[in-house]
């Protein structure tokens, strides 16, 4: 996808303006120094995700990810996470597609679509600081239904997505369990001076420079920076693997089945405590320009 494709796209309820009345107050950050803790995403305790990996068509996914991103290899993870345990954020849950991508030699997952539930997550100011991509309104849920681990995602009354795994079907080395959380996440996220992204993505910035996309503040351009995340404070407690089987299902509004499964590579399901670092710029100085009037 070309910097200019990328600005012609909708704006995402994450561009919205936060309500002056989160639903939650915020809570201390433990493990934080406090000067830092402005620009700190909090600890999310027993987090559980349901992952399942899939090949897709690779046309479709170098179409879908923007320069300067280059996909890897054409798989693309479906996650459903439970964040019972998020500080100051209630309890809620999110879906999550990302794409196998790499970047200045560096591996990582470009993140295409979020779904966050819990009720008034996006208009109280909820959205995690830790997703700094294009979230959007949803219904995510993930339960055991006997000895099946179902994860499912809802847009109102239409389905979108479901993925199943027999529950604690094996063990999963705890190393490897976090190898996968701990992997770096790009996304796009508006420039300053353009619209507002949420009010934790505009106070985590941690890194310096950018790699840009558009132009930021210049005439009534849309523009964008490419940021970087990654989860370095993990503990795994509990991690398994298993067959899965995903299906996606079309929607005007969660186009997630734009990205088609052609084969379920893995699935795993796991148990841990996590403390993001929120999103910074990729790289100090480099810029990717792009202008789209309007």
């Amino acid at each position: 996808m070309k910097p200019e494709e990328l600005l012609r796209a909708p704006v995402s309820p994450s561009t919205l303006p936060p309500s002056p009345v989160p639903s939650f107050p915020a809570a201390p950050l433990a493990g934080f120094p406090a000067a830092d803790r402005s620009r700190a995403a909090p600890p999310l305790f027993d987090r559980e995700c349901f992952s399942v990996v899939y090949r897709s068509d690779p046309e479709t996914l170098r179409a879908a990810v923007p320069e300067p991103l280059e996909v890897a290899e054409p798989l693309v993870r479906f996650e459903i996470a439970n964040l019972a345990g998020a500080d100051g954020h209630g309890s809620r849950t999110e879906a999550y597609q990302v794409v196998a991508v790499r970047y200045g030699g560096e591996d990582g997952e470009y993140l295409h679509a979020v779904h966050l539930g819990g009720g008034g997550t996006l208009p109280a100011g909820r959205a995690p600081s830790s997703s700094p991509g294009p979230a959007t309104a949803g219904t995510p849920r993930l339960v055991v239904e006997e000895d099946l681990l179902v994860g499912t995602l809802d847009c109102g009354a239409q389905r979108v997505a479901t993925a199943t795994m027999p529950y604690e079907y094996a063990p999963m080395n705890l190393r490897e369990a976090r190898e996968q959380i701990t992997r770096p996440t790009f996304a796009v996220r508006p420039a300053a001076g353009t619209a507002v992204a949420s009010s934790a993505a505009e106070t985590v910035g941690t890194g310096t420079g950018a790699a840009g996309i558009g132009g930021a503040g210049t005439g009534g351009s849309r523009g964008g920076e490419l940021v970087r995340t990654e989860l370095p404070g993990i503990t795994v407690r509990r991690a398994w693997r298993g067959p899965a089987w995903l299906q996606l299902f079309e929607h005007a509004l969660a186009p997630l089945a734009e990205l088609p499964v052609l084969e379920v590579v893995s699935a795993s399901h796991v148990l841990a405590d996590l403390t993001p670092r929120g999103a910074g710029p990729r790289r100090p100085g480099e810029r990717v320009e792009a202008r789209h009037p309007g």
